[in-house]
């Protein structure tokens, strides 16, 4: 790795780029298609990121039509290996040949999972694989009961499979058609299973292998319980303001499932378009909030957003930042401030760039409120749209891409590639006397 020059964060990004890459030039052949004409390099480009940072934004009006069975396989593994993680799936297919992992490897699994130290990285590694296969058969078999009553054998079955990885790694795609799931907004079944998918997606691996070997809320560690907390206490803020917002227009069963996959999936069985702008920027904060770390899904996660409330309120009452009687790092709420800045920051950026470019659109009339939401969905790595998508200029397309890339990997690792001190503490001769800058 010293050779190389490459930090751990570096090979992880480069990872996920890697498959990107591989994506593209793979929906790019004709056998992708139904018509065995090639996308063009701009949808290529773009659906490929999409999937690998499970986003589930898309080019193509219609990908159920646009892609042939082998580009809807494809488009599965992107979204599954982005899901995942590369770096997770290449270790564990090397456990899988019995190949002894060293340090540098569990290093890098360290950073890409988060994790604080390199004991256990490995098993976890094996938990995270098999616990996500078991998951999504789970989903995929409910699911089956559904699609069986609409649609052949064959074709429930590759919907079935399609829409419990889609939806358990938060990514939002769907191949039932152009109306989506709104065909099935009263199917209480598909629903339920769609939703646990996402929210056990959403709250992370380590969280999950924490429930299932603890089975006891005061058992858990401290990181799952304000995982758990925060990501309830979100679904019921956000249901009980879509459907006050949106009384006569969505049931409490809609308004429950898209406050859940407004957050990190994407899924919908309602139309957005139709909603009130008070509704809009309510779903475009849930987007940005985003799931939990070491999961499956995008954002500034749950976790940043807690430790960002209690530093707020712990400096409006003079006290430090305590939970559950353990007092917050300095280190810790820095990086969360830090994250919601830099993110913020891009989405601004890239926001104004999309103003800029959309302006003189020939193909259609963008509206300030049409490319904020665009832009905050693709930084959550959510996929919701307002239908905008397929008309975009090319060169905004490749600015979402990037934007996708950022949200999925995180603006901290992103930029942390360029910190050489990385996950150590910078170590420096000289001693600077403390400052106090006047704020506010």
């Amino acid at each position: 790795m010293k050779k190389r020059g490459l930090t751990p964060l570096g090979i992880i990004a480069l990872s996920f780029l890697g498959i990107i890459v591989i994506g593209i030039f793979i929906l790019k052949l004709p056998i992708s298609t139904q018509t065995e004409e090639s996308l063009s390099w701009f949808d290529s480009i773009f659906i490929s990121t999409s999937a690998v940072c499970v986003t589930g934004l898309s080019t193509i009006p219609d990908l159920s039509i646009t892609l042939s069975v082998f580009g809807k396989v494809i488009l599965a593994l992107l979204i599954q290996i982005g899901g995942i993680g590369i770096v997770t799936i290449a270790i564990y297919v090397l456990i899988v040949l019995g190949i002894k992992i060293g340090v540098t490897e569990r290093y890098i699994i360290k950073e890409a999972l988060n994790q604080h130290s390199l004991s256990g990285v490995v098993r976890l590694v094996k938990s995270i694989v098999i616990t996500t296969l078991i998951i999504e058969v789970f989903g995929m078999m409910v699911n089956f009961i559904v699609f069986i009553q609409d649609f052949a054998f064959w074709k429930a079955l590759g919907l079935s499979a399609f829409h419990s990885i889609s939806s358990f790694n938060n990514a939002g795609f769907d191949i039932l058609g152009s109306a989506s799931l709104e065909n099935y907004s009263t199917n209480v079944l598909l629903n339920i299973n769609t939703m646990l998918l996402v929210v056990v997606g959403g709250i992370g691996f380590i969280v999950i292998r924490d429930v299932l070997a603890k089975k006891k809320w005061s058992a858990l560690s401290l990181y799952s319980k304000i995982v758990l907390k925060t990501t309830l206490f979100l679904i019921v803020f956000g249901a009980l303001f879509i459907k006050v917002f949106e009384w006569a227009n969505v049931t409490w069963l809609e308004a429950i499932f898209q406050s859940i996959t407004t957050r990190t999936a994407g899924f919908s069985t309602v139309d957005i378009s139709l909603f009130s702008y008070s509704t809009l920027i309510v779903i475009m904060v849930m987007m940005f909030i985003g799931a939990s770390p070491n999961s499956t899904g995008g954002g500034v996660k749950t976790t940043t957003l807690y430790i960002i409330f209690k530093s707020i309120a712990s400096f409006l009452k003079g006290k430090p930042t305590i939970i559950n009687k353990r007092k917050v790092d300095n280190g810790t709420r820095t990086k969360a401030f830090t994250l919601v800045i830099l993110a913020l920051f891009s989405i601004f950026v890239v926001f104004v760039l999309l103003s800029k470019i959309e302006a003189n659109n020939p193909d259609y009339e963008m509206t300030f409120l049409k490319m904020l939401f665009e832009t905050f969905s693709a930084f959550g790595t959510v996929g919701l749209s307002m239908g905008i998508t397929p008309y975009l200029m090319p060169v905004s397309k490749v600015l979402l891409s990037i934007l996708m890339f950022l949200g999925r990997l995180g603006p901290i690792t992103i930029f942390g590639i360029m910190n050489k001190n990385w996950g150590h503490p910078p170590v420096s001769p000289v001693v600077y006397p403390p400052v106090k800058v006047i704020i506010g």
